[in-house]
């Protein structure tokens, strides 16, 4: 009932631009070209964990991004999820172009949310804007489709405050494929995706439970990728070095 609400609620009541406030527009111009206007890039965090798959981030994750983000995830404003899967989408064909794969349709993996996490929101950001790049992938001529197929098998802390080291021990064994998922991840190229990333202890954790799953090798073939919306501007740096 909360999210049909905000779908409405965005369709009739006056809008602001989610990234700098601007009226009358849910994502103004100058905003949507922070999110989206250039090519994704490779995003590693520092330190880079073991195990982390190559991700490419559509856009540092400062000022109108970090914004857009927010209203999005935290304060529900929904309407941007096109926008947000748009960027997304293009940090999901840098990622899939620069490592070999599979064949078959590209698997959207998102990193789920915590239940008690969901249920406070209202949605789950993660998994919506993975939908919002698979329509745009589809629209664009690539076949893609969501394949949320992982879920959490013990409760974890709340992240805020985690250094790294903190962060990779508290997510360690947290996820694993549901039943009848193998079977789904055999059938293309495995993409994680997530709307941010900070440290890469999320994506380091999703990605080793998939790899428990494939009796030969990476589920479906190739090796392992990920795509995220934001990822801190020093990911971005580091890789110019």
């Amino acid at each position: 009932m909360r999210e049909w609400w905000r779908e409405i609620s965005d369709l009739v009541l006056p809008v602001a631009c989610g990234g700098c406030g601007r009226p009358r527009t849910v994502l103004c111009e100058e905003c949507a070209r922070s999110l989206y206007g250039a090519p994704a890039r490779r995003a590693r965090p520092d330190p880079e964990p073991a195990g982390l798959p190559a991700v490419f981030g559509a856009a540092p994750y400062e000022d109108a991004v970090r914004a857009v983000l927010l209203a999005h995830k935290e304060r529900g404003a929904l309407g941007l999820a096109g926008a947000l899967g748009r960027a997304l989408a293009g940090a999901v064909r840098a990622a899939v172009s620069s490592a070999p794969g599979g064949g078959g349709p590209l698997l959207l993996v998102p990193v789920p949310s915590a239940r008690a996490a969901v249920r406070a929101r209202g949605h789950d950001p993660a998994r919506r804007i993975a939908c919002a790049a698979s329509r745009e992938l589809r629209r664009t001529g690539t076949a893609a489709r969501v394949t949320a197929v992982l879920g959490q098998c013990r409760t974890v802390a709340d992240q805020t405050g985690l250094d790294a080291r903190q962060r990779l021990a508290n997510l360690a064994g947290a996820l694993h494929v549901v039943a009848g998922g193998v079977r789904l991840l055999e059938a293309g190229r495995v993409v994680f995706v997530d709307d941010l990333m900070t440290t890469g202890a999320s994506l380091v954790e999703a990605a080793r439970a998939v790899r428990a799953v494939g009796s030969r090798g990476f589920p479906g073939g190739g090796e392992p990728c990920a795509a995220v919306v934001g990822a801190p501007p020093l990911a971005f740096e580091i890789n110019r070095n």
